[in-house]
């Protein structure tokens, strides 16, 4: 049966040009896309191609030159920066490679912080349940010094699942662990994907974690590959 639900996120001719010593740097270059619902999407390509950078503008992290991205309906480039901020928290959850806790905060702190952001009643009882999920109920007051690497990244997705966001963006989650721990937080990441409804986009040079995602889109020096000049 055909639905007409938008996509959550649409980019539309995104350009991303940059001041260098030697003049005007072009990072993307009329990148179009769309992202649907329940999606998971792998953006791919060698280092320096664009990726986190397409990243960053389809999360409303950064402002395109040109182009337009709409997130879960809104027009990015129509919010100033607390506005964007305010969507973010709202909608968005975010996964990095350097995972990004904060040191003086033990792991249960940490992922309570988006949650009492967002006004969320008892953020202590939701943070220790969105850790037990990922298998660190035992880990609650240790903090980010007393944590392995995997660890870490398991607070971090804990922390970028609290609020239920709807998208869920993630830059190399895998890139700074072993192989063993890296397929560990691959299997988490979509098995919340499968509970929550959430939808993916994830920045990865991992083959393993591009090839459990549904679609692809290769960057090739700033711009989509196969997309017409």
């Amino acid at each position: 049966m055909k639905t007409d639900i938008p996509p959550i996120v649409q980019a539309e001719k995104l350009v991303k040009q940059v001041a260098s010593p030697e003049g005007t740097l072009t990072i993307l270059d009329g990148v179009s896309l769309s992202v649907n619902r329940g999606d998971t999407v792998a953006i791919v390509g060698v280092s320096g191609s664009g990726k986190s950078t397409l990243m960053g503008l389809l999360a409303g992290l950064d402002l395109a030159t040109a182009g337009c991205v709409l997130l879960d309906g809104v027009d990015l480039s129509s919010l100033d920066e607390d506005g964007r901020a305010r969507l973010r928290a709202q909608r968005v959850g975010f996964v990095f490679q350097s995972f990004q806790l904060l040191a003086n905060l033990t792991a249960r702190e940490n992922v309570m912080l988006p949650l009492e952001l967002a006004g969320i009643a008892e953020p202590g009882q939701a943070a220790c349940a969105g850790l037990g999920a990922v298998g660190l109920d035992h880990r609650l007051h240790h903090y980010p010094s007393q944590l392995s690497g995997g660890e870490q990244q398991r607070v971090a997705i804990a922390r970028a699942f609290a609020t239920r966001p709807r998208l869920l963006f993630a830059d190399e989650p895998t890139g700074n662990l072993d192989v063993h721990t890296g397929q560990r937080i691959v299997e988490l990441l979509f098995a919340l994907n499968a509970e929550h409804g959430t939808t993916l986009v994830l920045v990865t040079h991992d083959e393993r974690l591009g090839a459990r995602c549904t679609r692809h889109f290769e960057l090739d020096a700033g711009r989509l590959r196969g997309q017409a000049p």
